[in-house]
């Protein structure tokens, strides 16, 4: 009974360090691992580069290690910790650590497999999670809100651009032909992708009058698109930030219209985290001042 209410206590521990990202030890836990995340992929980058890593790859190799270790005992905490395992095994969040520190052990039995290098820069993606910390928690909830809103939108305008794209490399291929290097229909779909999002790699060109000209309209086109895109998108975190600001209310002087990240009220002054106390002391200035702008 006593090893069970230890293990216990150990888990709900490791839980909140680990899952808590509103605790001081949480919010610890989470720059710390921030910090190391950067510092694996700084790692990577630099072994990648020959010259430094001739001259400094064992020292580099030694530090890989140390972040896979590291890594390798958050993750199996992580398991440990969570209420639902296997739920965390299969998330996302679950699969982007374990295949961050798969590579070098799967590169430790079988040599010919190091190319694998290059996954384990996916850690990047954890610094997302890690960006769940209670300063950035609002922030990137609205994000995520205004970017679930534009999604039918966002499907109706890139089904429109697959449409327009699939024409218009057709057109190229009827204008063009092969003999100026539009050899086929999809390899000018792919110069028209290319050419819309204003890329421009140059490896295909059209050189008839008639083909630079529809090449001029998809290049303007592609403008265009990225107006309508960065359009959709601020309308929609526009009105999530309107929509949070009305329901910020101050529970002090319960007025709205706070900014999303504000800590303090901008009618009273009183602290948005916290309720006012039964007895507390009521400020007179504070009471007329907020009974002239009602």
């Amino acid at each position: 009974m006593i090893a069970h209410s230890t293990d216990t206590g150990l888990r709900l521990w490791l839980r909140t360090v680990i899952f808590g990202t509103d605790t001081p030890a949480g919010r610890g836990f989470d720059i710390v691992l921030l910090v190391l995340i950067v510092a694996s992929v700084i790692n990577l980058m630099l072994v990648s580069v020959a010259a430094i890593e001739a001259q400094f790859g064992a020292l580099l190799q030694a530090l890989e290690w140390l972040f896979t270790l590291a890594f390798s005992l958050e993750y199996a905490a992580r398991i440990y910790a969570a209420r639902r395992r296997w739920a965390y095994i299969f998330s996302f969040y679950g699969l982007v650590d374990l295949v961050s520190i798969l590579p070098l052990y799967i590169g430790l039995l079988l040599p010919e497999a190091q190319y694998l290098v290059a996954v384990r820069t996916l850690r990047m993606m954890r610094i997302f999670r890690v960006l769940k910390l209670v300063r950035y928690a609002n922030d990137a909830g609205v994000m995520t809100r205004a970017l679930r809103h534009a999604q039918r939108k966002m499907q109706i305008f890139l089904g429109m651009l697959a449409l327009m794209v699939t024409i218009l490399g057709a057109l190229m291929y009827v204008v063009e032909g092969p003999a100026h290097g539009f050899t086929s229909i999809p390899r000018s779909i792919y110069w028209a992708i290319v050419t819309i999002t204003t890329v421009g790699y140059g490896d295909i060109s059209p050189s008839t009058p008639l083909g630079q000209a529809i090449a001029g309209v998809a290049i303007l086109g592609g403008y265009a698109i990225l107006a309508v895109t960065g359009g959709i998108i601020t309308a929609e975190l526009t009105n999530e930030i309107s929509a949070q600001r009305r329901k910020t209310l101050c529970p002090h002087c319960e007025r709205s219209g706070h900014e999303i990240d504000a800590d303090y009220c901008k009618f009273c002054g009183g602290d948005l985290s916290h309720e006012p106390e039964d007895d507390a002391p009521v400020d007179e200035e504070q009471a007329s001042a907020r009974d002239k702008l009602d």
